[in-house]
This record gives C-alpha cells, structure tokens and sequence, in this order.
C-alpha cells in the first residue's frame, strides 16, 4: 500500500517515535560525589582550623562537634554506594578525623 500524503507520512513516522521507550539515567551518583567531595573538603579545613597554635579550647571543641558531623553526613552518603569500593576509605578516614578531634577537645579541657 502506497502512502498519499506526506503529512500522513508524517504523522505515522511521529506516533511511531513518540511510542519509543526513552532510557532516562536516575541514578543520583554524580550529585553524591559532588557532595562526598563537599564533605572531605569540609572535614580538611576543619583539620587546617584544628591544627592552629592558637585555637583555644572552646575552638577546638568546636570543630570536634563540627568534624563529627561533617564525618557522619560523608559516612551516610558513602553507606548508599556499597558497590563502590572507594568509598569506604574515605568514612573511615572522616571517623578517624572526629575520633582525633574529640581527644583534642578532651585533653584540653582535662588539663
């Protein structure tokens, strides 16, 4: 059977590729990198500000409790990516951080 017109050509060509199944990407890894990559340039600066002569006690506390969180919020986004062995150094080395910061906050305000 021969097509007469060109708009019914048309019209069959777009229905039949509107009816195409698309392949839409949801995975969200790029923006958990982005913010995995955020967390471990927060958890270095707070080392940087922990590791000044001059912090005082109530400073170095501080960034304990900040370094803490910082280190937690990476861990909960690496735990999402089991698949990925990268990942979990990158948790361990942020405990690792607030561990350190806390016996920095506690010697100091022990003595």
């Amino acid at each position: 059977m021969r097509v007469r017109s060109p708009a019914l050509l048309m019209l069959v060509v777009g229905l039949s590729m509107a009816g195409c199944a698309k392949n839409v990407d949801t995975r969200v890894a790029g923006d958990d990198d982005a913010a995995i990559d955020g967390a471990a340039a927060r958890l270095e600066e707070l080392r940087a500000r922990a590791a000044r002569d001059t912090a005082t006690c109530e400073d170095r506390c501080d960034v304990a409790t900040r370094t803490c969180d910082v280190a937690e919020q990476l861990c909960t986004l690496v735990d999402r990516h089991p698949d990925r062995d990268d990942l979990p150094p990158r948790c361990a080395r942020g405990r690792e951080q607030c561990s350190d910061a806390r016996s920095g906050c506690s010697s100091c305000q022990n003595g």
